[in-house]
C-alpha cells in the first residue's frame, strides 16, 4: 500500500483528499500544520506529498524545499494560489506537480497515480546493462539505477529532472517545443503549466553544463524550442 502524507490547514479540504485517497487503497496521515508537516514528512517513509503553501507555522515553499533536499519522492502542491510566479517557484524547489483550488478529488488521484508510476519507473533498475548506459562527452546517464556523472563526478538530479535529461539524451539532435516536452513527461492534462519546461531545463543546465549560461548539451532553439546536441 502507498503511503501519502497531506500538509494541509483546511481541515474540510484536508479531509476531502484523505477520503479519495482511502477510496482507492492509500494509506494516508494528514498535518495540519507546516512545521509539524516537515517533521513528519522528513521522518516518515511516504511515497508522495500532497502539500499546501499557505500553512501556519512554515510556508509549503520552505517545506517543499526541505523535502527536496532530503527526499526524491513525488511532491504534489495543491493550492489556492494561482499567480505563475507562485508556479515557477514551486516547481524551482523541486515540486513535482501544482494544482489549484478548487480541484477535483478524482483529478487529484489521478495525477498522484501518474506520478508514482512515473517514480516506479525511473527507479526500478529493470533495462540490461549493456543497453544501461548513455555517455555524451563527460556526460554520463545510467538509466536503472537512475544516476548521472559530468566528468566522473556524480550530480544529483530529481526525478523529474532525471526524466527530462534521459528523454531529450535519447532523442538527440531532434528539437521538441514545451508543449511537447510537458506532454512527454508529465503526460497529464493541464491548464497550460508548461513554465515548469523552463525551470527543469534551466536546472538541469546548472546541474550538468560547464557554462549554463552557454550550454553545450541542451540548446535553446529560439522560436521553436530545446535540443540536445551530440
Amino acid at each position: 500500500m502507498k503511503q501519502i502524507l497531506i500538509i494541509e490547514d483546511d481541515p474540510y479540504i484536508a479531509e476531502l483528499q484523505k477520503d479519495y485517497f482511502l477510496l482507492h487503497d492509500f494509506g494516508v496521515d494528514v498535518c495540519h500544520e507546516g512545521r509539524e508537516g516537515a517533521e513528519k514528512a522528513l521522518g516518515g517513509s511516504y511515497d508522495l506529498i500532497i502539500l499546501d503553501l499557505q500553512l501556519p507555522g512554515m510556508d509549503g515553499f520552505e517545506i517543499c524545499r526541505m523535502i527536496r533536499g532530503e527526499l526524491d519522492v513525488p511532491i504534489l502542491i495543491v493550492s489556492a494560489k494561482k499567480e505563475d510566479i507562485d508556479k515557477i517557484r514551486g516547481f524551482g524547489l523541486g515540486a513535482d506537480d501544482f494544482v489549484t483550488k478548487p480541484f477535483s478529488p478524482n483529478e487529484l488521484v489521478a495525477r498522484a497515480k501518474a506520478h508514482l508510476a512515473r517514480y516506479e519507473r525511473f527507479t526500478s533498475g529493470q533495462k540490461a546493462a549493456s543497453t544501461d548506459r548513455i555517455d555524451i562527452r563527460e556526460l554520463s546517464i545510467h538509466k536503472s539505477s537512475h544516476r548521472v556523472f559530468v566528468h566522473g563526478k556524480e550530480v544529483s538530479l530529481t526525478v523529474k529532472e532525471f526524466e527530462v535529461l534521459l528523454f531529450m539524451a535519447s532523442n538527440p539532435n531532434r528539437v521538441f517545443n514545451k508543449d511537447e516536452l510537458f506532454e512527454r513527461i508529465w503526460g497529464l492534462e493541464s491548464n497550460g503549466d508548461i513554465a515548469t519546461v523552463t525551470v527543469h531545463i534551466s536546472r538541469i543546465r546548472e546541474k550538468i553544463e560547464a557554462d549554463p549560461s552557454n550550454p553545450q548539451f541542451i540548446e535553446t532553439v529560439w522560436g521553436a524550442g530545446y535540443r540536445f546536441t551530440i
